[in-house]
């Protein structure tokens, strides 16, 4: 059993962008520039967006954190959304979910300037996405794929099973899985919550994606000897003997699924380092086509 360091990989990537952004100062160009919207206070947003900004400062990209209260108006919200989009400055905008009950998020999603939507959830992203054609891909699918590259894991012709089917993680790494190119040109299978037999279905996985977000829930008889496994998973779940009054779980029953794995990412520091280091890749990109 070998680990999938999602922190290792992760500042690989940023040491690069570090760079290519040092370079871009040097040549008298604008640096990248991700305004990060925020409204609330869930921890756990809190957390995610602290960890985006610290990232950015780090490889040397400008950030703007803008806060809203739980209470902000959709109207307000959207209207914010808008002056960063024509805001020359702004190359990557994302809005922290989860949102309010009285705000889409569909509408937040759609609003934001597709050439500005590093997360990679704007419609027409992921149309191109499916095509093949060149658009931002979602944060954390995309992390994925960077992880099994910088690793150099096999993956043609390879069964991938994906436990999820979420918009953000699920369908598009199954798509991005068969894609004709590496990582991918895999045979994919989407399991879900009305699937039949899961744990048969797994055991058939070359490559596990575990993006369900319940805690556990892959245990060591639903995967064959030598499979890549790739946790997704974030719960927090009660633990008095913790400062936090909490501990950190995946998808996966680590303890007992790592002895079966050939590669495993653990939780934390598998997918969510490399997820933050998606994004600034995308923040990059959207930078670069513009200067």
């Amino acid at each position: 059993m070998q680990i999938l360091d999602g922190r290792k990989a992760a500042q690989a990537i940023k040491d690069q962008l570090k760079l290519d952004a040092a370079q871009l100062g040097v040549e008298g160009k604008k640096l990248p520039h991700l305004v990060a919207i925020l409204i609330g206070n869930n921890g756990a947003s809190e957390t995610y967006v602290s960890a985006k900004v610290k990232a950015c400062e780090e490889v040397g990209f400008k950030s703007t954190l803008i806060r809203f209260e739980q209470t902000v108006s959709e109207i307000r919200l959207l209207e914010q959304i808008r002056d960063m989009n024509n805001d020359p400055d702004v190359d990557g905008i994302l809005v922290q979910l989860p949102l309010p009950d009285h705000i889409s998020e569909d509408m937040v999603i759609d609003t934001i300037d597709p050439d500005k939507d590093v997360d990679g959830f704007h419609a027409a992203n992921i149309g191109k996405m499916i095509q093949g054609l060149p658009a931002f891909i979602p944060a954390t699918p995309y992390g994925i794929m960077l992880l099994l590259e910088h690793y150099k894991i096999a993956t043609k012709a390879k069964h991938a099973v994906v436990i999820g089917r979420s918009n953000i993680v699920g369908r598009p790494i199954s798509i991005l899985l068969s894609s004709n190119s590496y990582p991918g040109n895999c045979t994919v299978t989407i399991c879900h919550s009305q699937t039949k037999n899961i744990g048969e279905i797994c055991l058939q996985g070359d490559i596990i994606i575990a993006a369900l977000g319940r805690a556990e829930f892959v245990t060591a008889d639903m995967v064959k000897e030598g499979a890549i496994v790739v946790d997704v998973g974030i719960t927090r779940v009660a633990d008095a003997t913790k400062k936090s009054g909490f501990k950190i779980k995946g998808d996966v029953q680590f303890e007992t699924v790592a002895p079966k794995s050939s590669w495993i990412t653990p939780v934390p520091g598998g997918v969510g380092p490399m997820t933050i280091a998606a994004l600034l890749k995308n923040t990059f990109h959207a930078c670069k086509t513009k200067n």
